[in-house]
């Protein structure tokens, strides 16, 4: 493999596979974000992803300077893809980082999107920006391919290099370049796609079909609660049959499940699809956060406790455990529905910082041995700090030690339960 690589965006997916390849090649690290570069710079990585070690180990040259690109000639994209407010595919950050590319590219490199898309978004949307910018031809003077990425944020089990990597290229030569680029890193393989769009649309339905599957989990949640079951006990025996899919039910948020599904309705609309069951899903997972809430008001209300006023102590921001990452959490749908009845709310979490909770939802994180006695608690992510604490934890949580505690994972145990305690489920 005698490329010069590039990666563009050195985020939570970025800056794992900058460090995989520096392991074995030199590598030019580009990201827009001055103080992203210069705490790399330092040994930092302020996400979590990649421990210090395997940091330094990386022969990474990390900077700011987009006219770095022109010394390489595989360069990887792996920059966010949000979603607007209206829930449509914002394509601003790829778009941007495409005409950075295209601005300094020199004949001969392939640029590989990771970044997930709709099917068709690389060479209808990506490759004009960078024909553009370049003065170029793509396919002649330049080539794309696409790799999406896996990355699972605070997995340290499956990771970019032992994960099977899909790969595809703009011709049959460029996907052989491709392939044994990706693969001189990742131990588990590659697949190759037929074509890009292939491998765009493979990326999207990962991340659906993970969708679909817990908002199906979420409705059965809502029919259980209303018969007075236990879902977690539901799951638990229906899970003993060979074949039964073990999802949960829970806040779908993040960047990938919550924002991978209208990237593929937004493609399905375009072609003349209205998309039914992907959007059924989406409605029904979008919707929980102010059903946890509505149903906390209830029970304060069934325990003579007044609405307006009443604390509430949420324990967890992020948008899952063991993770710093703030992006599209939908624990701040509780958060606002709760605000709506007049509650009080107080927020902590053991992973995320007061700077990015500003920022984010413009909220103020109370330091955990601050937090004043509440009426009730929500474990909205059980980070593993509050699992270790258990039960007792909520000696100091509650007023008196008794209250409401809404355990929306089902992650502590209900067998060990304090009497003085009104467990909640999702």
């Amino acid at each position: 493999m005698n490329r010069k690589i590039a990666v563009v965006g050195l985020g939570y997916v970025g800056l794992p596979v900058a460090v995989a390849f520096g392991k074995k090649h030199p590598v030019v690290g580009f990201d827009i974000n001055e103080n992203r570069i210069q705490t790399l710079k330092s040994g930092i990585d302020y996400t979590n992803e990649v421990e210090p070690a395997d940091l330094q180990a990386a022969q990474i040259e990390f900077t700011t300077k987009g006219e770095r690109l022109n010394e390489t000639d595989f360069i990887i994209v792996s920059v966010p893809t949000p979603i607007t407010a209206h829930n449509q595919p914002d394509l601003t950050p790829l778009l941007k980082a495409s005409h950075t590319v295209g601005a300094n590219i020199q004949k001969g490199t392939i640029v590989v999107f990771e970044s997930t898309v709709f099917p068709g978004a690389t060479e209808e949307a990506c490759v004009p920006v960078l024909e553009k910018a370049s003065g170029l031809v793509c396919g002649k003077d330049f080539f794309v391919g696409y790799s999406p990425e896996r990355i699972n944020p605070g997995d340290k089990v499956h990771t970019f290099t032992n994960i099977t990597k899909v790969v595809s290229g703009q011709t049959a030569e460029v996907l052989d370049i491709v392939a044994e680029v990706y693969s001189s890193v990742v131990t588990a393989g590659v697949h190759k796609a037929s074509s890009i769009k292939v491998a765009e649309a493979a990326k999207v339905i990962e991340n659906t079909q993970r969708d679909v599957n817990i908002a199906l989990m979420n409705e059965l949640a809502l029919i259980f609660d209303r018969i007075g079951i236990d879902t977690a006990e539901v799951l638990e025996a229906a899970g003993t049959k060979w074949n039964f899919l073990k999802f949960t039910p829970g806040l779908v948020g993040g960047h990938c499940i919550g924002v991978d599904p209208y990237y593929l309705t937004h493609k399905a609309e375009m072609v003349g699809h209205h998309p039914e069951v992907i959007l059924a899903g989406r409605r029904i997972n979008d919707e929980i956060g102010k059903y946890i809430a509505r149903t906390l008001v209830k029970k304060l209300i069934k325990s003579n406790l007044p609405v307006q006023g009443a604390r509430v102590t949420i324990l967890g921001l992020t948008f899952k455990e063991n993770v710093p990452d703030l992006r599209n959490s939908k624990v701040i749908d509780v958060i606002q529905e709760l605000k709506e009845y007049g509650v009080d709310v107080q927020i902590t979490d053991a992973q995320a910082d007061n700077a990015s909770a500003l920022r984010e939802y413009e909220v103020s994180l109370t330091n955990y041995n601050e937090l004043l006695p509440a009426e009730a608690v929500v474990l909205a992510v059980p980070h593993d700090e509050y699992i270790q604490e258990g039960w007792p934890q909520f000696d100091k949580l509650l007023k008196h030690g008794k209250g409401i505690v809404v355990d929306i994972k089902s992650a502590l145990d209900k067998e060990q339960k304090p009497e003085k305690i009104d467990l909640w489920r999702l």
